[in-house]
């Protein structure tokens, strides 16, 4: 079941849910809209190995925004800094995004239960589009979990985006063993 608009609000105040900042217009009847944090991340080689490190450069979008080019994978992080302690998190791309061609996240959709940080966003894109720092980007939906979660993600010693940050984060699959 997905949480409703008055039920996202219980949680906050519980505090089961935390959205920082906070903007009482961005909730919506069943998700709260989030968006386009100031930096963007390219992979420095064109080429990427599950095997290896791939180092990703960030830069800040401009006053004036950042025209995204097709064929290719950039990183983008929300503004927003999220805590989900008692429910499945999904961000989703909003329609009026994705009608302008923009996808935000490749596989990556869902998050765990105690997932504690801003949402790194796999953003591709059908043809060249600006994009604004601060411009809605996506929505999160709120699952309910059924029954007891042993290991909350923020708990785990081998996950592997735990770190806070402002920053788009670059893929830890070489961290994994394969």
């Amino acid at each position: 079941m997905i949480l409703s608009d008055k039920r996202i609000l219980e949680e906050i105040e519980k505090g089961t849910i935390i959205i920082e900042p906070f903007d009482r217009k961005c909730l919506g009847t069943n998700s709260y809209d989030v968006h386009l944090g100031k930096y963007l991340a390219n992979y420095k080689n064109r080429v990427l190995d599950a095997k290896m490190h791939n180092e990703i450069e960030h830069f800040e979008i401009p006053k004036d925004g950042f025209i995204l080019q097709p064929n290719a994978l950039y990183l983008g992080v929300t503004m927003e800094y999220t805590e989900t302690h008692a429910h499945v998190p999904f961000l989703e791309g909003k329609s009026s995004t994705g009608r302008l061609g923009i996808d935000i996240h490749a596989t990556a959709g869902k998050g765990d239960v105690g997932f504690c940080n801003t949402w790194t966003l796999e953003i591709s894109v059908a043809q060249p589009v600006r994009v604004y720092a601060g411009m809605p980007i996506g929505q999160l939906i709120y699952f309910i979990v059924e029954g007891d979660v042993e290991t909350m993600y923020n708990d785990k010693s081998n996950a592997k985006y735990n770190n806070k940050t402002t920053r788009p984060v670059e893929s830890m699959m070489w961290k994994n063993k394969f």
